[in-house]
């Protein structure tokens, strides 16, 4: 993954469609081949200024390939910190081609993906985890997915990181003290004390832990699992909330055999509603697959809509007996939906353990009361808070890193001499680095930045 760093590389940096595309170009003679190819009056003494932005045509000797605008910038104020330039053209995919031809021929060559921020990370403008904030802030698609990103980028996630590697890095040097003076029997590192640091350090762990999974959420979308009897209305229901023909609908019941998914934005965070099989006893081996599906998206779902017919006899109480046999996590939010409302008349229940929402899917009656719930739990999400974990590879690292300190408390308990102890508290050194790119290798770069578009 890192190779030719040396080398000037270029890139288109944005994406189809639009008027303009933006050409990239970052390292050391970056500003020397602009030079060879750009032509503009504003430029001074054959020499662009940074931070400034110029106004001309780019030529390939005597054909002009259109009129840009160009913006330098100068180590280390640029975003890779080397010296760059900002091509701004017409965004023909042919006009794009012949300027980075261009490029090429004067000694640039083509970037790799994510290579423009695996310099900015190389050079010490971003740290890992940022980076990878990058890629999440590209692929976002609501609101708060997108402060996520934003939150990250900022580096509070990184800054609670490096607190507690700052922690045990303190205690980590004591105990190399205490070994380097062994044989005085000093003892610089108080077994207490870092007892306490551990009890304090893997409550910090287990809280981020517990994030990854409203951070995954906000990245991927809250799943909603559309359960129920068949022919309740799950796909009409599924049909009406997106606004699409995504489901098929058919009176014949057991229509669906397979999950089906769409994804809106309600109150700026991306719900991802899932249609599913209806739930019965069947003989039919390709229904029952679908069912057992639905059993297993509304375990892995965080909101369950349970659809019910208006006519079924005590519906709701029906209902409340039917969740109750395969929801088991009680964090999950669960509502009971009675359905076509417009084909018969509906007793309200006077109390339920679940919210309950009388609607006619197919009219579209009362919708808003199932958006408006939903938006309650958009709400109640704050991503204020620069220690929400969205990343898997951290969530990853950071259970690694609590059960080492697992493993270090228990060796406390028993007296383990403290040179393992020190071992095993520079492996969570090691772990926690991994995160913000402080340790790091070649494969670790490579997974990270092989997931970005080229030209980021």
């Amino acid at each position: 993954m890192i190779k030719g760093l040396d080398d000037t590389i270029c890139a288109v940096a944005t994406g189809k469609g639009g008027a303009i595309a933006v050409v990239r170009m970052s390292g050391a003679k970056a500003h020397a081949i602009a030079m060879e190819v750009f032509r503009s009056k504003m430029v001074k003494n054959n020499r662009l200024e940074p931070s400034r932005a110029y106004v001309g045509e780019i030529w390939n000797n005597d054909r002009l390939l259109d009129k840009v605008l160009l913006t330098a910038f100068a180590n280390p104020n640029s975003y890779t910190g080397e010296d760059t330039v900002e091509i701004s053209c017409h965004a023909s995919s042919f006009i794009q081609k012949k300027i980075l031809e261009l490029l090429v021929s004067r000694g640039a060559r083509l970037a790799e993906r994510g290579e423009f921020t695996l310099r900015a990370f190389l050079n010490g403008k971003i740290d890992l985890s940022q980076a990878e904030a990058v890629a999440d802030l590209i692929a976002s698609t609501s609101d708060k997915s997108h402060a996520t990103a934003l939150q990250q980028m900022r580096g509070g996630f990184s800054s609670k990181i490096k607190s507690l590697r700052d922690k045990l890095l303190h205690f980590a040097t004591l105990i190399e003290l205490e070994l380097d003076f062994g044989e005085e029997d000093v003892e610089f590192a108080d077994r207490s004390e870092l007892n306490q640091l551990l009890h304090e350090v893997a409550e910090e762990v287990n809280r981020l832990l517990k994030s990854f999974r409203l951070g995954n959420a906000i990245n991927k979308g809250i799943p909603v699992a559309i359960v129920g009897k068949p022919n309740v209305g799950k796909s009409t229901l599924l049909n009406a909330l997106v606004q699409e023909e995504r489901a098929i609908v058919s009176d014949i019941p057991g229509t669906t055999r397979d999950t089906v998914e769409d994804v809106i934005n309600i109150g700026g965070l991306a719900f991802r509603f899932i249609d599913t099989a209806g739930l019965r006893e069947t003989a039919d081996e390709v229904e029952a697959v679908g069912i057992d599906r639905a059993y297993k998206a509304a375990e892995k779902a965080d909101v369950i809509l349970y659809l019910t017919d208006a006519a079924v006899e005590n519906c709701v109480e029906v209902a409340v007996k039917e969740i109750e046999t395969f929801v088991k996590n009680a964090d999950k939010q669960v509502a009971i939906v009675v359905n076509k409302i417009d084909t018969c008349s509906a007793t309200p229940q006077q109390e339920c353990k679940y919210p309950v929402f009388y609607i006619s899917a197919k009219q579209q009656t009362n919708l808003t009361l199932l958006t408006d719930y939903l938006q309650g739990i958009a709400d109640a999400i704050d991503v204020d808070s620069d220690f929400i974990v969205t990343n898997v590879r951290h969530f990853e690292s950071l259970q690694k890193a609590r059960d080492l300190i697992t493993d270090i408390e228990t060796g406390l308990a028993s007296d383990l001499p403290i040179d393992m102890l020190s071992t095993d508290i520079k492996l969570v050194l090691e772990t926690l680095g991994t995160i913000t790119g402080e340790v790091t290798n070649d494969d670790i770069l490579s997974n990270v930045f092989s997931h970005f578009c080229i030209g980021k």
